[in-house]
């Protein structure tokens, strides 16, 4: 490959970094919230909300909201560690939801897991 022709999977893996992984653990957060008895929702409803911050920070520039402090700083937050600090922080909590003996949807634990093996395999390519 040559500066004209990157390397498809380093495509594949910066539109799964901004477009798919945040989507797809904001709705496995929700399913869980709504779904999951007891205390396992309070973990579920922190990787909810730190996904929807991540994207309204991905999303702003398309709607004119990039300018002011608030935003610089997230979106400095979202840059840190070559923007996987971000991603795997509410993956964290999200994990923390299925340890707790609440949680009843295994399946979405399957899921999240696919999706952060997904993550990690292609920064591992990346690096």
């Amino acid at each position: 490959m040559n500066f004209l022709q990157p390397d498809p999977v380093l495509l594949w893996f910066l539109f799964f970094k901004a477009f798919i992984y945040l989507e797809v653990l904001a709705v496995l957060a929700l399913i869980r919230v709504l779904r999951d008895p007891g205390p396992a929702r309070w973990p579920a409803l922190a990787a909810l909300v730190l996904a929807l911050a991540g994207l309204a920070v991905i999303f702003a520039p398309a709607a004119g909201l990039n300018s002011g402090p608030l935003y610089l700083r997230a979106d400095g937050l979202m840059r840190h560690g070559g923007g996987l600090t971000a991603l795997l922080f509410p993956s964290a909590f999200f994990v923390l939801s299925g340890f707790l003996k609440t949680s009843r949807k295994r399946w979405l634990d399957a899921a999240h897991t696919l999706l952060l093996l997904t993550l990690l395999g292609f920064a591992w390519y990346a690096s």
